[in-house]
């Protein structure tokens, strides 16, 4: 039973292994305490939550203030099907085959394999279901337990995750070449396609590559996952998919809108609204301040007391 989760190719060393600690530790404070300190770890600086500037500083304001209504559905990866059939048709959603919270009430004989099994709440978690001896592993184990008692919505301080019941989904599993479909990440705002990031599997571990609308490839690497070597060639329906994030991000002033393209096929995998978090390595560090100008935040960062102190001391002249 293979794991959905892509390998950067490297180890955790051990000064992760006192990150992941202190990000323990820190779990019992309010949202903004965590989210400053969490930022702070990774980068060295706070984010700037009273004047966000950066992609970065952005992802945190909405994830502190913007409670748009629409944001669990579009987190919730069963809920978003009925959206995506709304907007583009059924014929971009992945096949749900079973969803609940209990597997031991699936119908295995009805669910043909090859198939994917993860929770409808998160993301980092889920398992391919390639044969039979796959299921019985995944009935042994505890992990889908494990995926359900997870609160996601606390890991990030990501509000959207928490607003619903999580529950387990078993999908169809969409295949490639020879290995998992390649991800297409688009970043739209306001409507617009601004950047386009490719996930590539490749043996089991994960390759990037960053694109600009127009398909050139751009000279940016995230830190988090190595750069694809060699050209990367996009799908010849691009422009397609393109079309496809454009109208599924209607109405936001930000979301990344995630497709495979599979053969002939162009299916929805997700939409993210808090990229990574949006902790250092969500983006490239090069284009964190560029990201950050295209993105028309709707939600208004409410100042602390310590900057309206500060502006309360300011002189007047």
């Amino acid at each position: 039973m293979r794991s959905i989760v892509l390998s950067n190719g490297g180890s955790i060393g051990f000064r992760q292994l006192l990150k992941h600690f202190f990000w323990r530790m820190i779990q019992v404070l309010p949202d903004r305490g965590f989210i400053l300190l969490k930022f702070f770890s990774m980068s060295g600086r706070f984010p700037n939550l009273d004047f966000p500037r950066t992609f970065t500083d952005k992802v945190q304001v909405r994830k502190l203030y913007d409670r748009d209504p629409l944001f669990p559905v579009m987190v919730d990866k069963h809920a978003v099907k009925k959206l995506v059939s709304d907007r583009v048709g059924d014929d971009y959603t992945i096949k749900t085959l079973w969803v609940g919270r209990d597997l031991s009430e699936v119908d295995w004989n009805l669910i043909r394999l090859p198939a994917v099994v993860k929770p409808t709440h998160g993301s980092g978690q889920g398992a391919f279901l390639e044969k039979p001896e796959d299921i019985s592993a995944l009935l042994r184990s505890d992990l889908p337990a494990k995926w359900l008692a997870t609160e996601h919505h606390l890991c990030n301080r990501e509000w959207a995750y928490g607003e619903f019941e999580p529950q387990l989904i078993i999908e169809e599993m969409l295949q490639g070449a020879t290995d998992a479909p390649d991800d297409y990440r688009f970043f739209v705002f306001s409507g617009e396609v601004r950047m386009i990031e490719a996930r590539l599997r490749r043996e089991g571990v994960a390759y990037e590559a960053y694109f600009s609308p127009d398909g050139t490839r751009l000279d940016l690497e995230s830190g988090y996952i190595p750069p694809a070597p060699g050209h990367v060639e996009l799908p010849a329906s691009l422009a397609k998919m393109t079309s496809i994030a454009r109208q599924l991000a209607c109405g936001t002033d930000f979301v990344r809108v995630d497709l495979y393209a599979c053969e002939e096929r162009i299916c929805v995998g997700e939409l993210t609204l808090y990229p990574g978090g949006g902790f250092p390595g969500c983006v490239p560090e090069a284009w964190d301040k560029k990201l950050g100008d295209m993105w028309d935040l709707r939600a208004k960062p409410q100042k602390s007391r310590a900057t309206k102190l500060a502006g309360r001391l300011q002189p007047t002249s």
